[in-house]
């Protein structure tokens, strides 16, 4: 009787054995997946769009559509740009706030460059981004994932 005990015995030890196994492995699973959950999603670009200018007495309006469909919310972003004339001077700078900007949303600013007719505008340079308050980004993480656009027929760059 002793005989047939030891093969049972054997058996429930491998048993428990890979009971064991697999609560390991699906723990480690679980774990992986909750810190997976826990990373913050790596912020999308945000799109600036140098839509319209018009002149608009002594200044150029600037129309400019702000793409944060990919980012997360920002209470301040206020950006450093100069207009150059057509021969590649410097001509005008502004610092221009957009924020603050809502997740997910593309919102339209219009501010002006005074002093400067829009037809001696030949580039608008976005030179910096002077702030960048709110998530995880700091000054130049904005700056890094800051993409410039023109459809106004001037380009824009950074």
């Amino acid at each position: 009787m002793l005989a047939l005990s030891v093969p049972l015995y054997r058996r429930r030890i491998g048993r428990i054995a890979l009971d064991t196994a697999a609560c390991v492995a699906l723990s480690a699973l679980l774990v992986v997946s909750a810190l997976a959950q826990d990373a913050p999603e790596k912020a999308g670009p945000l799109k600036l769009q140098l839509n319209k200018v018009e002149t608009a007495a002594e200044a150029c309006r600037i129309t400019m559509v702000i793409d944060n469909t990919r980012g997360a919310s920002l209470k301040s972003y206020k950006v450093d740009l100069f207009a150059f004339d057509t021969d590649g001077v410097a001509q005008k700078r502004v610092a221009v706030e957009l924020g603050p900007l809502p997740p997910r949303k593309t919102l339209v600013k219009i501010f002006d460059f005074p002093g400067i007719a829009c037809n001696k505008v030949g580039r608008v340079l976005l030179n910096d981004v002077l702030s960048c308050d709110g998530g995880d980004a700091g000054r130049e993480a904005c700056l890094e994932r800051t993409e410039t656009d023109s459809k106004a027929g001037i380009p824009f760059d950074r």
